[in-house]
């Protein structure tokens, strides 16, 4: 087993900054999503399908990018406050493994790198049997919190 790196050690550093705390914008009240878990290193959410559909009674395409944005960048936010900063996205790419006509599905994210400056979460949509159906990468920018 390897010591741990100065960048492990910097990242595991109690903080003395408040953990942002994850508050539904409208969209998200719109598309039914529910928090069930918010943490750096996991946030979990739930959506139902019913409602974000598209014309062939599959679940939207653009649903699962919006509600897997929306999961990313709050883990995103999350890390951010611990440095006393705020995220903002630059970039999120999707792939789209199979759909769903109804349920619920869960959307995780969890980090691929925690910077000072970037992260990357990788986003999975899955549906209540388990099954991956996207799967998103997500990179926000790490800034300077305005008051």
């Amino acid at each position: 087993m390897s010591a741990p790196s100065p960048m492990d050690a910097a990242e595991s550093k109690p903080s003395a900054h408040e953990l942002w705390k994850i508050t539904l914008g409208e969209l998200d009240e719109k598309m039914g999503v529910k928090i069930i878990e918010e943490s750096v290193q996991r946030v979990v959410a739930t959506m139902p399908v019913e409602g974000n559909r598209q014309s062939f009674g599959l679940l939207h395409g653009g649903a699962s990018l919006a509600v897997g944005e929306a999961v990313g960048s709050w883990a995103a936010v999350i890390h951010a406050s611990t440095l006393g900063k705020t995220a903002v996205g630059v970039d999120v790419s999707a792939t789209h493994h199979r759909s769903a006509r109804e349920g619920q599905i869960t959307i995780t994210a969890t980090p691929i790198h925690l910077g000072g400056t970037l992260t990357t979460h990788e986003v999975l949509i899955t549906n209540e049997a388990g099954q991956r159906l996207c799967t998103l990468r997500i990179t926000n920018l790490l800034m300077r919190r305005h008051k």
